[in-house]
């Protein structure tokens, strides 16, 4: 079995590593990615796509771009087109349109950002700062029809979700929904999903992080709800965690070959869940994403053996301040 390390170090060539080395591409080509049924209208995503939080957010010009580009392509390339994001993420919109329309790519990519204009620690939004904010990220695409556009952290959710049924109604945008990644805020998501038409919510979900495995998910379900996975590695936790320590033989049950597919894996396979959005700028770490919604995924008995495990290991190091 191969690490984490040993996986991306096949894509690593001279230089800076941009291209894909053939055997990464020719282990991708073994499979599809899973696709995943939207509730509300049957039509399918790939379980995998891209987070631009920290990534897309704050890069300018140069090797920077490049390597985002590459990350952009290997995604298109590969079958994924799920690409989250939202205007409080610096840059992330206006890089992410540039190198779509650079790339010719901008009509292959399901483009999910978000609305917030109350400001930090809540408050009231205004409805015209929030149509400003969606018409910037309009510009910024370079789309006619936004896919998806969610209220982020639940911010003033009857105004700013006000707005986006307008424009729903108005066919400017294709879906909408809500977010957070708090679990103080889960009350009131739950109330949210009881009493209004989402499409989609989007919740921070680990192998580590499991408290929305309790009642959202169940929920997602029942009210025919899709879920955007933020956070399927715990920030960077779960890779702090099993530093060092070698892929289980159990992994090939489920054709994870490396800890980031393990813990894809573990994500994408609840039933709940559309498509798990991690962030990279990495086009190797792209593709190692992508090969975790390819192939097998762990069955409930395999499920729980993952999260033993993983509430077995020593806990991350924690952040110098």
């Amino acid at each position: 079995m191969v690490n984490r390390r040993d996986w991306l170090g096949i894509t690593l060539g001279a230089g800076a590593g941009l291209a894909l080395h053939p055997r990464i591409l020719r282990a991708l080509r073994q499979g599809q990615l899973i696709q995943r049924a939207i509730p509300s209208t049957g039509e399918t995503l790939p379980a995998i796509g891209l987070g631009s939080s920290a990534t897309f957010s704050q890069v300018a010009r140069g090797a920077e771009v490049d390597a985002l580009t590459q990350v952009m392509k290997t995604m298109v390339d590969q079958g994924a087109k799920v690409f989250d994001t939202a205007p409080s993420y610096g840059a992330s919109e206006q890089v992410a349109g540039d190198i779509a329309n650079e790339l010719g790519v901008t009509d292959r990519i399901f483009w999910a950002t978000k609305v917030n204009v109350a400001g930090r620690g809540g408050g009231t939004a205004d409805p015209a700062a929030a149509r400003a904010q969606i018409e910037e990220s309009f510009r910024k695409f370079r789309v006619p029809k936004i896919d998806l556009i969610q209220v982020h952290n639940l911010a003033d959710v009857p105004t700013q979700l006000g707005v986006l049924k307008a424009l729903k109604a108005e066919g400017r945008i294709r879906y909408l929904g809500v977010t957070t990644t708090s679990n103080s805020q889960y009350g009131t998501l739950e109330r949210v999903m009881r009493n209004e038409p989402l499409d989609f919510i989007g919740v921070d979900y680990a192998a580590d992080n499991r408290d929305v495995e309790t009642t959202i998910l169940p929920l997602a379900r029942e009210r025919k709800i899709g879920v955007l996975v933020y956070l399927p590695f715990g920030r960077t936790r779960l890779f702090q965690r099993v530093a060092g320590q070698e892929l289980p033989a159990w992994a090939q049950e489920f054709d994870a070959r490396s800890w980031a597919q393990v813990f894809l894996k573990y994500v994408i396979s609840h039933p709940a869940v559309t498509a798990a959005t991690p962030a990279t700028s990495r086009p190797e770490h792209m593709a190692d994403n992508i090969g975790g919604g390819i192939g097998r995924l762990p069955d409930e008995a395999m499920r729980a053996r993952i999260a033993a495990f993983v509430d077995a290991l020593p806990p991350a190091p924690e952040r110098r301040r």
